[in-house]
């Protein structure tokens, strides 16, 4: 807190400038702190804020299709939505997340190295609750999985890390396989303690439950793609264009695509007695007149004026016109 002066040591301060004995630029000197960042060799930040953007975006997505996946899986609503992306130490993520939980371990070539998907013991038995039939309600009590339940997990979140691979699919291409499932994070040492780890934190919500999902990837992992994760990179893939064999394939696509196109002979209005009342050989009068051009129908959309005819004892139109977009048509 800040001392305050009473009024006789502002009074004695003020008379010892006006005497000289005090200098008032020597105050000056004595306010000015030098402005130290302090830096710990040990939490070494490696990910510069540029990075940390890029990968905040990539995980926003990878959030967007674990709700889509898991809300199918387990038909109820679910959230995942990211909400802080962090660079620490390994050995201060280990310390981080509670004794007991599910660590999915996983690799991802081309990338060498392991990454870990933890996911908190709630979300995770509330999730099984879920696959078994039940209405998804966390045990009071987290104990060690049965073998059964350790392979009901196990593929549901090997199916989980397609999604990683979609996600991940604008700057490289990778194929996530589950390694192992451990729940003590003591014996999971993926890499050495001091080595700079992203953590990427998910909220989760399935029904009423509510927990955390982690994702942890070392910076030994992405070096090979560290030059990838900025805007620019970024930006440029988004903006890339066609390649011309996508472009013709696109466009071969299109054409061989078939379209029904039906000719309207004409309108017209009768009463709903006169409909009751019809039978063989009556005549319906239309609207249109002889000679007119009759509209074709391609899909639902008016196209053509055209002028009906034969073509070798088949019945063919002739298109005569062109029908403008907007333009009025009555059917």
């Amino acid at each position: 807190m800040t001392e305050i002066l009473s009024q006789s040591e502002i009074d004695a301060l003020l008379e010892a400038l006006t005497s000289g004995e005090m200098n008032a630029e020597d105050l000056k000197k004595d306010e000015e702190i030098k402005k130290v960042k302090v830096y710990d060799f040990k939490r070494a930040l490696r990910f510069s804020k540029d990075q940390i953007r890029s990968l905040t975006r990539i995980h926003e997505n990878f959030a967007r299709l674990l709700t889509t996946y898991f809300s199918a899986q387990l038909r109820t609503f679910v959230q995942i939505s990211v909400i802080s992306v962090d660079q620490l130490p390994y050995e201060e993520f280990i310390r981080s997340i509670p004794k007991m939980t599910i660590l999915n371990i996983f690799s991802a070539p081309p990338l060498e190295g392991r990454m870990v998907l933890e996911i908190n013991p709630n979300v995770a038995y509330t999730m099984m609750d879920r696959v078994l039939g039940g209405p998804g309600i966390a045990p009071n009590k987290i104990s060690n999985l049965t073998e059964i339940e350790m392979n009901i997990m196990e593929k549901m979140f090997t199916n989980a890390l397609d999604n990683f691979k979609e996600a991940w699919k604008s700057i490289i291409d990778v194929s996530p396989r589950l390694e192992a499932m451990e729940m003590n994070p003591q014996f999971m040492q993926i890499v050495s303690p001091n080595e700079t780890v992203a953590v990427i934190s998910f909220n989760t919500k399935i029904g009423d439950t509510t927990g955390m999902i982690n994702l942890c990837i070392p910076h030994v992992v992405l070096e090979p793609v560290i030059p990838k994760l900025t805007a620019h990179h970024w930006f440029s893939q988004q903006k890339k264009e066609i390649g011309s064999e996508d472009y013709q394939y696109l466009k071969n696509r299109i054409q061989s695509a078939s379209l029904p196109i039906s000719v309207l002979l004409g309108t017209s209005n009768i009463t709903v007695s006169e409909f009751l009342s019809l039978s063989v050989g009556d005549i319906v009068q239309l609207d249109n007149k002889v000679g007119e051009p009759l509209v074709a129908i391609v899909g639902n959309e008016p196209k053509y004026k055209v002028i009906p005819g034969s073509i070798k004892g088949k019945l063919a139109v002739q298109v005569t016109d062109f029908i403008e977009e907007g333009a009025e048509f009555c059917e």
